[in-house]
């Protein structure tokens, strides 16, 4: 990924906000993303670590910042050292200079002198906030860098006090500041012009993964990539929640469900829609898919200030079982019985928000109170495995009093979805 980095300012701002929650004396530090191997002697796509991105702009790998309240020892950024080789090879690295420019630091060094540096830091302080990735449903099978190179400070070092960075940089990553949104704004909208694509030139006969074809031209074309695998699933595969595998058959009276977002200098879209591969909704399709549509739009009022993931949750829940009820698929009699809220997670059984950001599922709490600026997704669903009908529909959503739907230009009423399919 080549960003196009936001300001400098914005950067020094988002440090700013960090260092006022760290007691005088203290060091915090954070590491960019490893490089990941593939296999042979390939790496995957480098992509920076969103906690690193979000405090310096800096992209580049082997890269290591130090927040520091030590009296006298500033803020340093420790970047790789160019030279002709390496960059015969891999092309141009940052010189100090440039990375100044991008990340408004003063104090930067070579990463070779990041050793001796953290060992006389280590004398001058008592306190080190050390950075993981503590998203709560992510188990991955090796330690992130942050977490190998913080479990080796703690064994070096185990007289220090050691904290938690993570929740210090949830509180403010949470809150977008205008130049995010701007970013969000941009990935949100070569995600709508690749949708529009979508509708216009896919057919019965297609298979799934063809339809990923033009995601990922446009997001190629406007300089984004996928903010993560995306799923087309068509029929009955739209009922597995992450079917990412895209590669069956679009049969003519299909339903096609996309779960898909660009990426755009590091911010992420997040768009789901559903459409039939053959221009029209049948009757039980637009009547699903109007039972969807309408608890969307009675849920985004309640993305206002003082609200949870969730209570939303629980209330769409509620307003989702008489729709199941007036389809057929749940009995009144068999609800109340059941208690509310409990017989409709067979047909939706997953949540209808998360933060959304420099991640796609970005940092933040389900219990976490709304704050001005946040953006989360509102995205409910249907989902009938006897019936072949998987339905989903997500906006992207700014909370304020009157809160904003970021993906309101994306098409999805059925007249407009029908109209633009021209079949």
């Amino acid at each position: 990924m080549r960003i196009n980095p936001l300001s400098s300012d914005f950067y020094s701002g988002n440090r700013t906000k960090i260092e006022q929650n760290l007691p005088d004396g203290a060091i915090a530090i954070i590491h960019s993303n490893d490089e990941m191997p593939r296999n042979g002697d390939q790496y995957f796509p480098y992509r920076q670590s969103s906690d690193m991105l979000y405090l310096t702009g800096i992209e580049q790998e082997q890269s290591v910042l130090v927040i520091s309240k030590i009296q006298g020892w500033p803020t340093t950024l420790f970047i790789r050292r160019p030279n002709l080789m390496l960059e015969t090879w891999e092309g141009k690295k940052l010189e100090i200079d440039e990375a100044r420019k991008i990340c408004g630091i003063e104090k930067i060094q070579y990463i070779e002198n990041y050793e001796g540096w953290i060992k006389e830091a280590m004398t001058l302080t008592n306190v080190v906030y050390l950075n993981s990735n503590e998203y709560p449903k992510f188990f991955p099978s090796i330690n992130s860098r942050d977490e190998r190179l913080g479990l080796d400070l703690r064994n070096r070092f185990p007289l220090h006090e050691y904290r938690r960075l993570a929740p210090l940089l949830w509180e403010c990553r949470a809150i977008k500041e205008s130049e995010e949104i701007n970013r969000l704004h941009d990935a949100i909208s070569i995600t709508g012009e690749a949708f529009r694509s979508i509708l216009k030139d896919s057919h019965p006969g297609m298979k799934e993964f063809e339809i990923e074809a033009i995601m990922s031209y446009h997001f190629t074309k406007h300089g984004a990539t996928h903010a993560y695998q995306p799923i087309v699933a068509s029929a009955v595969s739209a009922c597995t929640l992450h079917y990412t595998t895209n590669h069956q058959l679009i049969n003519d009276d299909s339903l096609v469900l996309l779960d898909f977002g660009a990426e755009y200098g590091g911010y992420a879209a997040d768009c789901s829609r559903t459409f039939p591969i053959s221009g029209h909704f049948t009757p039980r399709q637009q009547q699903c898919y109007e039972a969807v549509l309408r608890v969307m739009e009675k849920t985004i009022p309640l993305y206002t200030p003082g609200n949870t993931i969730n209570s939303i949750n629980k209330q769409v829940y509620l307003w989702m079982e008489p729709e199941a009820i007036k389809l057929g698929l749940l009995k009144e009699d068999e609800v109340k019985a059941a208690g509310e809220g409990v017989l409709i997670q067979k047909y939706f059984m997953h949540g209808t928000a998360h933060f959304l950001g420099l991640d796609v599922h970005d940092v933040g709490r389900k219990d976490m109170p709304f704050k001005k600026g946040m953006v989360l997704t509102c995205e409910p669903g249907i989902y009938i495995k006897e019936e072949g009908i998987g339905i989903r529909i997500e906006d992207n959503i700014m909370v304020a009093d009157k809160p904003v739907n970021l993906m309101q230009f994306i098409p999805k009423e059925v007249e407009d979805i029908e109209k633009l399919s021209k079949k």
